[in-house]
């Protein structure tokens, strides 16, 4: 007689339960936060100019790399790690806080380069406030690393989402006082110090002394190769506005940050709270094949379909969207968005790519995918240059279009 099949343990099916629940409280954070964050859009973009958004724009396109160094691949290495021990966390959020302070002085200093770069003298203070960022997302990044591990989605959103209400307050109120670019940045640095608080407040833990007993070599690698891979993905999306700016100016270069906001805010919305959920489910399935591949193929299947059907209903109605949104001053950015939208579906279509390596730990192997995808997309921008703000948004579609397959190829041999 066949024995009748086990139930799986308790221990798998609270996994599933708590996964489902977190799916679900992260998609409400992440609803909140985009009916704020689209909210912002509509609002600041009738009180401030093409040009303020430039000025923000060619600061956050180089400092921005500074974040991913900030991070340095530690948040997601103690999500994905099997265990962390208490003095393990701490040195975690001593380095990143290091890290941070290090890249805060730097910033700092560099102001001066950064406007002679582009030549434009508002560039020191504004890349001199942005420095005090680095710090304050510094000594955040390992709390809500810790409410990540913990599958306490509710307090991740409940962080996100304040910090976005918060720091949009701040910028609403500082654009009607007048205040132009400074709106933004007031904006970004009270949106710092709310996710700070909120994180820490959360977690409920206060890190000890640094610990030179505990091993740190593991989160050590496994940050440096995926940090690598980051400063590769941050380069290929960022390259375009670097040379806008600094070949065109701030006005050509906030059109196109508008048009690349547009299509980046739905796929952050989206793949930034999947991967939340994603990552510790999939490091917790890593030893079992079968349920690690139908949670990928379920989580990557609803995530191509929504992006498909936003960006598809986007694109045929980018006119009178973006007019009646934004106002008519940015009518210059409609083609832009629609030569973006399709690079976006393919975007999405490869990324769970990214959750394969990360769940996995195969960083070394991620480093090297997106050295090949990455310069790929670079080269494309590159020549789409030649024809000015326009090729570079068709640049940018096609090389992603061309690093899709490649990535299914890539899954296929791990």
């Amino acid at each position: 007689m066949t024995s009748p099949t086990p139930p799986p343990p308790a221990s798998q099916r609270s996994l599933g339960s708590r996964a489902a629940g977190g799916a679900a409280l992260t998609m409400l954070g992440q609803s909140v936060k985009m009916v704020v964050q689209f909210g912002g859009i509509i609002l600041l973009a009738r009180l401030l100019r093409p040009y303020d958004y430039g000025l923000m724009a060619m600061v956050t396109a180089i400092v921005g790399a500074a974040e991913i160094l900030r991070d340095f691949g530690l948040s997601a290495a103690a999500v994905q790690a099997k265990h962390v021990s208490r003095e393990q966390r701490d040195n975690l959020f001593w380095i990143n806080s290091g890290i941070g302070l290090l890249l805060s002085l730097v910033v700092f200093a560099s102001a001066h380069l950064i406007a002679n770069f582009y030549k434009e003298p508002a560039l020191v203070t504004i890349s001199q406030a942005l420095a005090v960022t680095f710090l304050i997302n510094g000594m955040t990044t390992q709390y809500r690393a810790h409410l990540s591990r913990g599958l306490r989605f509710g307090q991740v959103a409940l962080s996100d989402a304040g910090s976005q209400v918060l720091g949009l307050g701040a910028g609403l109120a500082a654009a009607l006082l007048g205040w132009g670019y400074w709106a933004l940045v007031v904006q970004q640095v009270v949106q710092a110090i709310a996710i700070s608080n909120i994180a820490a407040s959360c977690a409920r833990w206060l890190p000890g002394g640094y610990q030179r007993s505990a091993p740190m070599r593991d989160f050590i690698n496994f940050g440096w190769n995926l940090m690598a891979a980051q400063l590769l993905g941050y380069a290929s999306r960022n390259v375009g506005q670097v040379i806008i700016g600094w070949r065109t100016g701030p006005d050509a270069l906030g059109l196109y940050n508008r048009a690349f906001q547009l299509l980046m805010m739905p796929l952050n919305q989206i793949n930034a709270p999947a991967t939340s959920v994603a990552l510790p489910v999939l490091s917790q399935l890593q030893d079992d094949r079968e349920r690690f591949s139908a949670f990928l193929l379920r989580g990557q299947t609803v995530m191509v379909h929504l992006i498909f059907a936003l960006f598809s209903f986007a694109c045929a109605l980018a006119m009178p969207l973006i007019v009646l949104v934004l106002g008519e001053q940015w009518r210059e950015a409609v083609p832009l968005f629609q030569a973006l939208t399709l690079g976006g579906i393919f975007q999405t279509a490869a990324y769970a790519t990214y959750w394969v390596f990360l769940a996995r730990g195969l960083m070394r192997a991620q480093l090297v995918y997106s050295l090949v995808t990455r310069i790929l997309l670079i080269a494309c921008i590159f020549v789409g240059f030649r024809w000015g703000p326009m090729g570079v948004a068709i640049g940018y579609s096609f090389g992603l279009l061309l690093t899709w397959p490649l990535s299914l190829i890539w899954i296929g041999k791990i």
